[in-house]
Formats: C-alpha cells, structure tokens, sequence
C-alpha cells in the first residue's frame, strides 16, 4: 500500500522539476508520489533524465472535478499546472508566479481532503511570486495561511554522513521564530509564543514521530545563555518561566542552554530535539551536519509537510540537465513517509 504524496516542483528555472522527477521515479515502489507542476516541462526533463520515466498527465481541472490518478508502481502521475511563459534554466520570470501557487493551492487542497498522504516540496523563488503582484513569504507562512493555523514551527531534521566523527545517529533542530530580521528576534521570543511552539513540537513528536516521550533541548538567546542575567535576561524573564510552565504540562523539556556548546554528542545523544531561538543559531549547525541530504519540516500543520534543506540554485540550473544532487528530495520523500507510517498507519486513502 503504497502512500500518495503530492510533490510541487518548485521554481521551473532552477532544479526543483529535475530533482522532483529523480527522486519521485527513484522511489516510485514506496510511495505514489504525484508531481504538480508544467506537465510540458515536466516530460521535457524526463527525456533528458531517462527514457524509462513514464508520465501519466490530467490537467488541474481534470484532477479538481475528481480524476483519478494513476496507480501503477511504474508509472508518475502529473497534475498539470502550464507556465505563463516559457522557462528558461537559470533565469525568473514573474509571469509564471501564479502557477507556482497553484501547485501550492493543489497539494493543500488534496491534503485536507485526504486525496494526498502528504505534501513534499522543492524549493521555490520567492522573488518570483512577490513579483508577481502576490505577497509571498516562504511555503511554510503559505501553509499556515492557507491550513488557517495561527503558529507552525519550522524544523530541519537529517542524520549525519557515515564519514563524520560524531556517533549521532540524527539530528533535529526546531526554531522559536524563523524569517525574521535579528533585530526583531527578542521582541519575538515571548512567554506565550515559547508555550505554543514546545506544545506544537511535543505533540508532533509524538504524532507525526511516533515519539512516545519526545526529549527536548532548549537554547538560550544570549551568549552563554545570558550569564546569570549579565548578558540579557530574555532566559530568566521569559525562556526559564516557560519551560518550567512546560515541564508542568508533562512536557520534557531541558535549558536553557548556550547555544555554543550544546550541539555536541554528549548532549545530543539524550535529546529527540532541539529548540532554537532563532534561524541562524540552530541551522548553521544542522546545515553543516547534514547539507544536501537534509530535511525541512512544518511542524503544528493538519497535514504533512517535508521539503529539501536548500534553495533554487539557479546558477546550477542554467548549466543544463543531470547535474543537480537530488539526495535531499529523496530524504524529504523517505521522511514523509515515515511521518505517514507514524501518524496515520493504515488510512484508507493509501494504494
């Protein structure tokens, strides 16, 4: 029983279309995995790719009115959402943002009907869309909009390489507050704000894991996690009362923490997550651990999202075909796939 994941192919000027196609044909035998995108496009990379990808394409309307995808292990079903103008590799064009949200609209739409499992996606431009006249701040804002969810939390999850020195066998790091300006940071970390984001990850944990008793690492904001008050008091005013209001709830969570020593194996090795306070404390570590086959995650969704840990790379793109890496998207389908096989073993809409 094979679960269908809906995957949107990302900005069509850089490599999200091919490295859609390669992970999705790669693991066609463990999930059904339903690309959205330029079906044009689309058969176009497949031939230059490999001649054995078979698309079965229906159009967007075909597929809103209730079409049926395919179900053969050998073949990927296409949701055709045609571009305003035609791609060219490594070079945006606001005219085809709108189809970009499209694709968006689709997979969310098939995820809270329960047509799709979940929902994987490659990268996008998000210039491409703001220029197209729409405010666009990132899928993971989009997703919350549009799943009308007041707080998700962001995370990047990945094991790292069989060649490092570390004994860790994964690693997951959750963020606080996520796109904002370091400024704004503090202001952002409040008491309420903390208490959401430790439920939403201990619930995920739990549900989207399979974590019965989910362990959670806390960062401070400061350095040295605000020494005692002399280098902040965000940890005492706010960081120290929410988790121990959290702890109150059964929810075991531990910190804070200085963020400069607390991503080593001897902490790590006891925790299921970590809590950052912000996108450049947790993420550089992550990134240097497992770039390139790593995991994006929004967690506190009424669906499952996973997607790659990187960007367009248009420059990349513009060199031609076959050259982009698609471990990423493959670790991206794998772990929605566990999320499924966690969270809803068994449901009926899986073929």
């Amino acid at each position: 029983m094979r679960p269908i994941l809906a995957v949107t192919c990302g900005e069509p000027a850089g490599i999200g279309p091919e490295i859609a196609l390669r992970a999705a044909w790669a693991l066609r035998a463990e999930a059904n995995s339903v690309l959205i995108g330029d079906a044009a496009l689309l058969r176009r990379t497949a031939r230059a790719l490999d001649a054995a990808i078979d698309l079965h394409v229906i159009s967007a309307d075909a597929w809103r009115g209730g079409a049926a995808l395919s179900s053969a292990a050998t073949q990927l079903t296409v949701i055709d959402c045609p571009l305003a103008a035609p791609v060219i590799a490594g070079t945006l064009d606001p005219r085809n943002g709108m189809a970009l949200l499209l694709t968006l609209d689709i997979a969310i739409e098939g995820a809270l009907a329960g047509r799709f499992d979940a929902i994987v996606t490659a990268p996008l431009q998000k210039s491409t869309i703001n220029d197209a006249g729409v405010a666009f701040t990132g899928h993971t804002e989009y997703l919350a909009e549009k799943t009308a969810i007041e707080q998700v939390v962001m995370m990047l999850a990945g094991a790292p390489p069989q060649t490092s020195a570390s004994s860790l066998k994964y690693l997951r790091v959750a963020l606080a507050t996520t796109h904002l300006p370091l400024q704004q940071v503090s202001a952002a970390i409040t008491f309420d704000g903390l208490t959401r984001t430790l439920d939403i990850l201990h619930q995920d944990l739990q549900q989207k894991f399979g974590i019965a008793h989910p362990r959670i690492l806390v960062t401070g904001l400061n350095p040295h996690a605000g020494e005692s008050g002399y280098l902040g008091r965000e940890e005492i005013d706010v960081i120290e009362p929410a988790l121990k209001a959290a702890r109150a709830r059964g929810i075991d969570a531990d910190g804070p923490y200085p963020a400069d020593t607390l991503f080593q194996d001897k902490y790590l090795q006891r925790a299921d997550c970590v809590l950052a306070m912000y996108h450049d404390q947790g993420l550089p570590v992550l990134k240097f651990a497992t770039f390139g086959h790593g995991v994006n995650i929004t967690l506190g969704l009424p669906i499952i999202r996973t997607s790659v840990d990187h960007g367009t790379a248009l420059d990349l793109a513009a060199t031609g075909i076959g050259r982009a890496d698609h471990r990423s998207m493959i670790a991206a389908i794998e772990a929605a796939l566990e999320m499924v096989a966690a969270s809803r073993p068994g449901k009926p809409g899986t073929q």
